[in-house]
């Protein structure tokens, strides 16, 4: 029986529908894929495909970064489903502890004017947990928007009873194996946001200032930082430096300082920059790494000269209690006027920031948790090794793959110069450190101790712990399940290279020593997504740009069209309005062809075996299969720019522009050549919806639902990518 024209082609095509269109999808169970194997549509034996979703902060809502990640992650799962894999794409959010905590107090500041210590613990966790909750709902409404075909059945939370389990058990693990430990060590300490970060987490940033020289005995030293050089005790030069050689390690020399006359020891060591000033330097071995290293080398003394406020302790003497900005020039003037100041000069150094709160780091030796990366341990497999090997060898071994690969080498400069991670954190948001205190006992465990008497630390863990967990954590770990088994490793993780150390390389560490297996078999890194100009994105320039809002306006299929085409792994996108509305204009046109191609071929049946072509059809095939086997192979390749933009150029100039027009007087002269092209148009815009669809979901579905095919699936998302032969 001959096809239809349904009415709905008579009118443009409505993005209006999507939401409904995404509703149809969720409800149907299709986006899990054990559902797909219970109901025949995927096979059980398929190959199992995992994208494990890199959790947004619960802090607000999905920025064009956000955007980006989701389209192109469902291009890779949609993708995956059309070829018969039993695709999983797993959601979660993330608590993101220091900038959610610091988000709510900011708030709470702002509207009643107080602060944590002011509500308490319990009060303050209440609020943000609200907040989070709130949050939350907004960034799942705003996944949906996108098209994100993910298994909600599955949703987890970095901070919900499953991965607090979870982190429980990897922490305990660490901590039996010596793996984890506590020590007084110099970490990063945020006076601003009060507590540790990563190194990961500093955010550094040039700064114009004074270099000051100074009369330190008989040498002079330069500095920056004039506020720190109270302690100053040890004098270090260069064991090669010939203009020191007359002075020997060890040996000590009287001099007067900032508050009167000292003895200092000459310490020599081969960390010393003989080019930077004058070769010579006093060390500050409680507020710098360098100097804290060289400290640890010679067990020096190390003294406390900031406090966590970013005051002066007592041994400044007259200036105890100033904050050291206010003090560094009242300093440099007491050395003036002591005759020790020899030379200011202009100086641009990098500053350290907090990534979340913006405040100016302060070094400061803490007795904090730390991940030893150099400790030797067994693994899984019997073999000795350090996480930091684990590490490397997981992407010199080639068991994963960087997309693009020249960020390989930027991961194995970062690795090979990993210090131990300081994971301890003095908020209040997060996973609380499961070790627990008793009259100088110190229990480690799963679960609290039995007993009276015992009390838990108060730090939480960095978020990165928690969430370099996340590809396992989220299928059931540490329990064996059958999500365990059936989806890890995954197939691909995708996100932005910003975060190639904070995320990845702590996921593969994790992984590695935990499961001894790696999290993923790909690391597919895009880039960041800057204004229509190529500027960053940022409130100061007033270019954001929201993606639900052109969501609203023009559909989702353009906004995806509009991060995907033109933008190869690992480069930064160019968005604006005006290329998102061009997109919009191909949906349409998309919707125009349908209507051409059904008006035209309604008195027929579609046959998706017809064979009796004619001579030019078979031409036209052999061109279509020859695209098709190209983006096939781009597809494997992840180079989803270039096969969005053959598929829109095909669609729009080739099959619209030319082979529509030429087609009008073969269907309209009739017989055999007419049946041909007729059933050439119909599979060859069958070949698009099918190709289309991964980019493409809600007007190819659209489409589809209103498709002559006779044996055609309940969804698009669900049938066959098309095979690339004739």
């Amino acid at each position: 029986m001959a096809h239809e024209l349904d009415d709905i082609f008579l009118k443009p095509y409505d993005a209006a529908s999507e939401d409904e269109a995404y509703s149809a999808w969720e409800h149907s169970g299709y986006f899990d894929p054990d559902f797909c194997v219970e109901k025949g549509v995927t096979d059980k034996d398929a190959e199992p495909y995992t994208i494990v979703l890199p959790p947004p902060n619960v802090t607000g809502s999905l920025h064009m970064g956000h955007a980006a990640m989701l389209a192109i992650e469902d291009i890779m799962i949609r993708y995956a489903r059309l070829q018969g894999k039993r695709a999983l794409w797993l959601p979660g959010t993330d608590h993101a502890a220091i900038a959610t905590q610091s988000k709510v107090e900011g708030i709470i500041y702002k509207e009643e004017g107080l602060r944590r210590h002011d509500l308490g613990r319990d009060e303050l966790l209440r609020r943000i947990d609200e907040y989070a909750k709130n949050s939350h709902d907004t960034i799942v409404g705003q996944v949906r928007k996108m098209g994100a075909s993910i298994d909600w059945t599955r949703e987890a939370f970095t901070f919900d009873e499953p991965r607090n389990r979870a982190v429980r058990t990897a922490f305990k693990k660490m901590y039996d194996d010596g793996i984890i430990y506590r020590g007084h060590r110099i970490v990063n300490w945020d006076p601003k946001g009060q507590t540790t970060i990563s190194d990961d987490e500093v955010v550094y940033q040039e700064e114009k200032t004074t270099l000051y020289y100074f009369k330190y005995g008989p040498f002079e030293i330069a500095t920056a930082r004039p506020e720190t050089k109270f302690g100053d005790k040890y004098v270090v030069m260069h064991p090669d430096d010939a203009r020191y050689k007359q002075y020997q390690h060890g040996q000590t020399i009287d001099l007067e300082w900032i508050n009167g006359p000292i003895t200092a020891t000459i310490i020599k060591d081969e960390a010393i920059d003989m080019e930077f000033g004058t070769g010579v330097m006093t060390i500050t071995p409680w507020h710098s790494t360098i100097d804290f290293e060289i400290a640890e080398r010679h067990k020096l003394d190390k003294e406390q000269i900031i406090d966590q406020y970013g005051k002066l302790l007592d041994i400044a003497g007259e200036f105890a209690g100033q904050k050291i900005t206010a003090a560094r020039p009242l300093i440099v003037e007491k050395l003036r006027a002591k005759g020790l100041v020899t030379k200011e000069q202009s100086y641009v150094h990098q500053i350290g920031t907090a990534e979340r709160t913006g405040g100016i780091i302060e070094p400061q030796i803490m007795n904090q948790w730390f991940v030893a990366v150099n400790k030797p341990f067994t693994t899984k497999g019997g073999r000795q090794s350090t996480l930091k090997e684990e590490m490397l060898q997981a992407v010199r071994g080639g068991d994963i793959e960087i997309v693009p690969t020249r960020f390989e080498k930027t991961y194995f400069n970062w690795i090979e110069n990993l210090h131990d991670w300081c994971i301890s954190r003095q908020i209040w948001y997060g996973h609380r450190v499961p070790v627990w205190y008793r009259n100088g006992e110190e229990f480690c465990g799963v679960v609290a101790p039995e007993g009276d008497g015992w009390a838990q630390d108060e730090d939480t863990l960095d978020t990165w712990f928690s969430s370099g967990l996340w590809t396992f954590s989220t299928l059931g770990w540490p329990d064996d399940t059958p999500d365990l088994k059936t989806y890890h490793p995954t197939a691909v993780l995708e996100t932005g290279y910003d975060i190639l150390f904070f995320w990845i390389a702590r996921m593969i560490m994790m992984s590695t020593y935990l499961l001894g297996e790696v999290p993923f078999k790909t690391a597919y890194l895009h880039g960041l997504v800057r204004d229509g100009q190529g500027r960053k994105i940022s409130k100061s320039l007033g270019n954001n740009i929201d993606p639900v809002e052109l969501v609203n306006k023009y559909g989702a299929d353009a906004v995806r069209l509009a991060l995907i085409i033109g933008t190869a792994p690992g480069n930064d996108m160019k968005m604006s309005e005006e290329k998102v509305r061009g997109y919009r204009l191909f949906s349409n046109k998309l919707w125009n062809i349908a209507r051409f191609i059904l008006t035209r071929t309604s008195e027929i049946d579609y046959d998706p075996s017809f064979s009796d072509w004619s001579g030019a059809d078979l031409e036209l095939i052999a061109e279509r299969q020859k695209l098709l086997s190209e983006i096939t192979a781009e597809m494997d390749q992840f180079k989803y720019y270039l096969v969005g933009e053959k598929l829109y150029h095909y669609a729009w100039h080739r099959l619209a522009d030319e082979i529509l027009e030429e087609s009008r007087a073969v269907l309209e002269a009739g017989g055999a050549e007419a049946v041909s092209r007729q059933q050439f148009l119909l599979s060859t815009y069958e070949m698009l919806l099918r190709t289309l669809h991964p980019f493409m979901p809600f007007v190819t579905e659209k489409i589809w639902s209103h498709w002559p095919h006779p044996d055609k699936a309940e969804f698009l998302m669900i049938e066959r990518w098309p095979l690339a032969k004739m």
